[in-house]
């Protein structure tokens, strides 16, 4: 509920600071008091237009700021999370707007600068305020779905999950599709493309394969002259191996003779056994390096058509394997395109029935709630001087959607015959806050915003209509706070807490103040209500009559 409310510069008010409390709260005083300051003060610090008219002559800037008590899992909270704003939890929600005389302006939510959209959106779930020309709360057809349902307690969880599975089945359906259709316009090509890649069957890591075998063979052509020249150095009957052989065998005749000799023969045969390994290394060279030039053509044949493939779908050689395997998908696709699509459009008619099934109950529920809602309103309408009007809440089909296909909105008539419409377009301002009185104690388990303001309900009625506003107000009260802006002593007299705003003057100043009534000071200015300015006795017995009587 609203705690506080601080009004900085602000047309006629100077200074102001007002506290207010639970239940019914009347805002009372003469025409031109300056009513309508204290108002246009909150819509500023609840997010509506800056306007710089606001501003106090003479003064840079006008602010005002409203201060809120929320319980803990409060819609206001997610709002000022999803911008980024921490709150303390238990701390006051504190929203505030600073206009500038030149224009600019300002807002902030718990300290944090909060765009004016976003506050907009955050004061929508506080505080409702009724007059008329107000464009949100019930005059909003938007929300009239969600009122409904709360009303006859409609729980439309059932079509939600349904719509999800349509939506979905729809979804699969739609993809398949634009599947088999590209590749059905694709067929001739896909058939070419599968059988080329079967043909030649590429494999992954197959391209650096045979470049590797390509470049072996290269190097054998390279290298086999020379390897077969080798031969006779080494391992002929004339080669070095076999002299070495021979001169060890001569030294082991005179090794003993002297030591130098046996050195020499220890040296031949570490020689000899060197050379035998040389020639085991140049035999396995000679093996692997084997020339074929059969081998070689093949690989170089096998490597380029593999790197042709390649650049001609664009892809790297390893992901020949892989793009196959895809393709042979989307040519099987075409085959069995026919009868998936078959098997999904008949899921997407199960989901249909379903969907329809469960919107259907939605449906009829909400045309009984609206039945209800309708009865409870027309019995609020004659003791609010609207016996002539209807209302009705009209339940058509509109768009389908999670919460089915109904389009809810609360219509009137004001006159026997006249056609229904939206209740900003048919009711005149005294009658659209006396129906939407009706409509809000019709509602009233429902549930609203903590904080109800209706600005001069009252206007253009007296006696026992009057009194019956008083009535639904204070009734209304008990689940919410509500600030009535009154001229009527029948409504202040119903007040738990009423405030007396009054405008003075100094010969060049004139400012508009605010206070807080006394039980007598009520009664006083419910008989000035009652009488004008000359309060007689009268008045204020009558005045004590209504205060008792509530």
């Amino acid at each position: 509920m609203l705690t506080r409310l601080s009004i900085r510069d602000v047309v006629l008010v100077e200074r102001l600071d007002l506290n207010f409390h639970e239940g019914l709260c009347v805002l009372t005083g003469e025409t031109g008091a300056g009513k309508s300051i204290l108002l246009d003060s909150l819509g500023l610090a609840l997010g509506a237009r800056a306007d710089s008219t606001l501003v106090r002559q003479g003064a840079e800037k006008a602010e005002a700021a409203a201060e809120l008590e929320l319980p803990a899992g409060h819609a206001a909270w997610a709002l000022l999370d999803d911008q980024g704003i921490e709150a303390e939890v238990g701390e006051p929600l504190l929203l505030a707007r600073t206009v500038k005389a030149d224009g600019g302006s300002k807002a902030r939510a718990c300290g944090a600068s909060i765009a004016a959209r976003a506050l907009r959106d955050v004061g929508a779930t506080v505080v409702e305020i009724h007059g008329q020309h107000d464009d949100r709360g019930l005059l909003d057809a938007k929300g009239h779905r969600r009122l409904l349902d709360d009303f006859g307690r409609i729980d439309s969880a059932a079509v939600a999950t349904a719509w999800t599975c349509l939506r979905e089945a729809e979804a699969r359906f739609a993809d398949v599709k634009a599947e088999v259709e590209e590749a059905e316009a694709d067929r001739d090509y896909l058939d070419h493309a599968v059988a080329e890649l079967e043909e030649l069957n590429p494999q992954a890591g197959e391209e650096e394969e045979m470049a590797g075998l390509r470049q072996r063979q290269k190097d054998a052509a390279k290298v086999e002259d020379d390897l077969e020249g080798l031969d006779p150095l080494i391992s002929g009957a004339e080669g070095a191996l076999s002299q070495m052989r021979q001169a060890a065998r001569r030294l082991q005749r005179v090794a003993d003779i002297h030591p130098a000799l046996a050195d020499a023969l220890a040296a031949t045969d570490r020689a000899i056994i060197e050379a035998d390994v040389a020639e085991e290394k140049i035999i396995e060279a000679r093996r692997e390096l084997m020339h074929s030039p059969a081998d070689l053509d093949a690989a170089e044949e096998r490597l380029f058509a593999i790197r042709a493939l390649a650049r001609k779908h664009r892809v790297e050689a390893d992901a020949l394997p892989a793009l196959l395997a895809e393709m042979q998908q989307k040519r099987d696709a075409i085959a069995t395109g026919a009868e998936r699509l078959a098997a999904l459009q008949k899921a997407i008619g199960e989901a249909q029935a379903a969907y329809d099934a469960a919107a259907l109950a939605v449906t009829k529920s909400r045309r009984d709630a609206a039945a209800q809602l309708d009865k409870r309103v027309a019995d609020e309408l004659v003791p609010l001087k609207l016996d002539a009007a209807q209302f009705r809440t009209e339940v058509a089909e509109g768009e389908p959607g999670p919460h089915g296909r109904d389009r809810v909105e609360f219509t009137i008539s004001t006159n026997p015959g006249a056609p229904f419409g939206g209740l900003s377009k048919i009711a005149s301002g005294g009658e659209l806050s006396r129906f939407i009185l009706a409509l809000k104690v019709a509602l009233a388990e429902v549930g609203s915003a903590g904080t109800i303001i209706f600005d001069e309900i009252d206007r253009g009625v007296g006696g026992a209509v009057a009194s019956a506003i008083g009535e639904r107000l204070a009734r209304l009260a008990g689940g919410a706070q509500v600030l009535v802006v009154t001229h009527s002593p029948q409504v202040a007299a119903r007040a738990a807490h009423h405030y007396r705003i009054s405008k003075s003057s100094d010969g060049t100043v004139t400012r508009t103040s605010v206070v807080k009534l006394s039980e007598e000071e009520r009664r006083e200015e419910i008989a000035r209500m009652l009488s004008g300015t000359d309060i007689t006795d009268e008045a204020r017995a009558q005045a004590a009559k209504l205060m008792e009587a509530a």
